[in-house]
């Protein structure tokens, strides 16, 4: 063992007691591979299940070796928890060993903390003006002013009072729109860049997917320096760029800025621009009615449609001699027209630049219409090859999460994130960059005895799903599992119109019994819900997508999680369907390349709902015979936790019933 290795090993006996926990052979092995990763300069792709303890795990070895580590993760959840728990338990028993002072930092995009400069400014702009007369957001405004003048805040969204989301667009402005701190009258109380400054010298700095998307994809520095970076819930990354570089146009958006121009350069430019925003609107609006029941119109577009082009070809134009007139006026001195010019800017120049890229839009987009919002989105097919050219070649980088592989193999998510694998790995380098090509791929287990902990309940015996929802059948066999865990389940649907199916059965054939239902809507932040469900021990949460993944609910308030179909992408989910298609053209297969291991993904995390910690049983209950009865169903099998397998109602609802009764007494 090397003086390094050895160091590592001792400060993670440190952290783990200081915890209160006990080493895990696979919390030592992953951090011996992330201490190698940081020592030779090569990636690392590291599956560990729950309960293995990654987070010590690839903490500890940057701060061992002094190098600076970022942290990207997809959920707030784990965001809150590596700042609020984890490494305020474990620092002082590092810095003992250590003999220094380790620091750390979370950083975030701008909009999520106060700005001073709008909130303090006058003149209310259109997000402002929204406020004016409406006594509720009113109130909610005077309660985050006064939130937001106390001295020693963070500013931060997550640490304010709760108020509408009207009111917090009023008092805050996203980067683009940000005039900077040396020319604002606010830079040197301003909330963000007080944070930024303090991430700048951390070693240790936990961030989003997102906002590290966006720097790789500009690639413009948002986010401090690092030696390396480690992605937690990595299965999540590919996707989180890409929704992070998905441009959007709509409507709202179009004559927001327009109204921003005008109040603040009243004149024939602005005149112009207010023009072409309405009738972009008009046009957005009538082609909404012309495909209202064409369902094939909602999907991908090959093209812009004819009656939306010259009219975003307009917005385009005017907004460019907007932007174009404001990058020449320097003339101004006063700091608050300057913030406010900066907004304008900001907001105008994104519209043009947004309505250049879907004008030029070439073979590696995917456009599509969404009517819910009339939004035109454009989003890239792939984003591997920005990822490996400006991620992959910086530093290491270590990808974890408790689900990696599909069907024993890591290769199709390594291929999403961009590393190079197998024919492909011949790339030019600079001397003091890393290969993409160089990545070792370890499975550390998981410290649960899956086959004993938990069963895997797969019904041959229900019909296949259909395109309409949740059969009878299926519906039945959950309210009857239901009941015999008496509560105490967690179900997820690949639809809403399942969450709705589901609600409305389980309210008429459980209404006798003491089990109350929390049932997600649209638009409902998970946090709470969860907190409602785990409280009340014989509750049930019904949910879709949101509820997969980074939901922790160890003990009696879960022995059941429900699963209502295989989530493969559905047909019209346009930059799946892309990807698909793209992979059929070349020759390969869609469904094997891009929806199986996507479905593989998700149906792993909703599994891994279940089993939380050593103590916990419990069953999953996936109630689509497609996983017997099709070929593929083997490589969803070999994606997932080991738990005992068995079609049998009698021995499953028995097993519940033993469970619910061993709860109570």
């Amino acid at each position: 063992m090397s003086d390094m290795s050895a160091k590592v090993r001792e400060a993670l006996d440190a952290a783990v007691t200081a915890i209160g926990g006990a080493p895990r052979d696979g919390q030592i092995e992953m951090a011996e591979a992330v201490a190698n990763a940081l020592t030779d300069r090569h990636h690392l792709m590291v599956q560990a299940g729950t309960g293995t303890g990654k987070s010590l795990a690839y903490l500890i070895p940057p701060i061992v070796h002094g190098r600076k580590v970022l942290v990207a993760t997809a959920t707030l959840a784990l965001q809150r928890q590596l700042v609020e728990r984890d490494l305020p338990a474990v620092i002082p028993a590092l810095e003992k060993i250590l003999g220094r002072e380790i620091t750390y930092a979370i950083y975030k995009g701008v909009g999520n903390y106060i700005c001073q400069q709008k909130m303090n400014s006058e003149e209310p702009d259109p997000d402002g003006e929204i406020m004016l007369g409406i006594s509720s957001l009113e109130k909610d405004a005077k309660r985050l002013h006064e939130w937001a003048r106390k001295p020693g805040v963070s500013g931060d969204r997550d640490d304010a009072p709760e108020v509408d989301r009207r009111v917090w667009a009023a008092n805050s402005v996203s980067g683009r729109e940000c005039v900077g701190a040396d020319k604002c009258a606010f830079g040197s109380t301003c909330f963000a860049a007080a944070a930024k400054g303090k991430a700048q010298g951390a070693d240790v700095v936990v961030t989003n997917h997102t906002l590290l998307a966006i720097e790789i994809v500009d690639s413009h520095p948002i986010l401090p320096e690092r030696d390396a970076v480690v992605l937690d819930e990595a299965h999540e990354f590919m996707d989180r760029a890409t929704q992070a570089v998905t441009e959007e146009l709509t409507s709202a958006r179009v004559l927001r800025a327009s109204a921003m121009a005008r109040k603040f350069m009243p004149g024939k430019l602005s005149d112009a621009f207010h023009k072409a925003a309405n009738d972009f609107h008009e046009s957005m609006v009538d082609y909404g009615e012309s495909i209202r029941g064409d369902f094939s119109a909602q999907g991908r577009l090959e093209e812009i449609p004819q009656s939306l082009e010259s009219p975003v070809r307009k917005v385009r134009e005017s907004a460019q001699a907007i932007t174009q007139f404001l990058s020449a006026d320097d003339e101004i001195i006063d700091t608050d027209v300057l913030a406010e010019r900066a907004r304008v800017k900001g907001a105008v120049s994104e519209i043009s630049t947004t309505a250049a890229t879907l004008l030029k839009m070439g073979d590696g987009y995917v456009l599509w219409y969404e009517p819910t919002f009339s939004t035109l989105h454009l989003a890239p097919l792939s984003v591997s090859e920005v990822l490996r050219e400006n991620l992959l070649t910086q530093t290491p980088v270590i990808a974890t999460s408790a689900t990696l592989t599909v069907g024993n193999s890591f290769n199709a998510l390594a291929k999403s994130i961009g590393f190079l694998i197998g024919e492909e790995s011949d790339v030019e380098l600079d001397k003091n960059e890393v290969d993409p090509a160089n990545v070792q791929m370890l499975d550390v287990g998981s410290p649960f005895d899956f086959a004993n902990q938990g069963v895997l309940y797969m019904p041959k015996h229900l019909p296949e799903p259909g395109r309409d929802g949740p059969s009878l059948e299926v519906l039945t066999e959950l309210g009857e599992l239901i009941d015999a865990a008496g509560g105490r389940t967690l179900a997820l649907f690949s639809s809403w119109r399942g969450v709705e199916a589901a609600d409305a059965h389980l309210r008429k054939v459980l209404a006798e019994l003491p089990i109350k239902i929390f049932t997600q809507k649209r638009g409902d932040a998970v946090g709470p819900l969860v907190e409602k469900f785990a409280k009340d021990e014989t509750s049930i949460l019904l949910g879709t997508m949101s509820l997969w993944q980074g939901v922790d609910v160890p003990g009696r308030s879960c022995i059941l999680v429900a699963i209502d179909r295989i989530p493969f992408p559905r047909p019209d989910e346009p930059v799946m369907s892309a990807r698909a298609a793209q992979a059929d053209a070349a020759g390969g297969s869609g469904f094997m390349q891009v929806s199986l291991p996507r479905a593989a993904l998700l149906l792993a995390q909703g599994t891994g709902r279940l089993i939380r910690s050593v103590d916990d049983r419990g069953v999953v209950a996936i109630l689509d015979s497609r996983i017997v009865t099709k070929r593929y169903g083997s490589t969803l099998l070999n994606s997932m936790p080991p738990l005992w397998r068995t079609s049998d109602k009698d021995v499953v609802r028995e097993s519940l019933r033993r469970l619910g009764q061993s709860v109570k007494d």
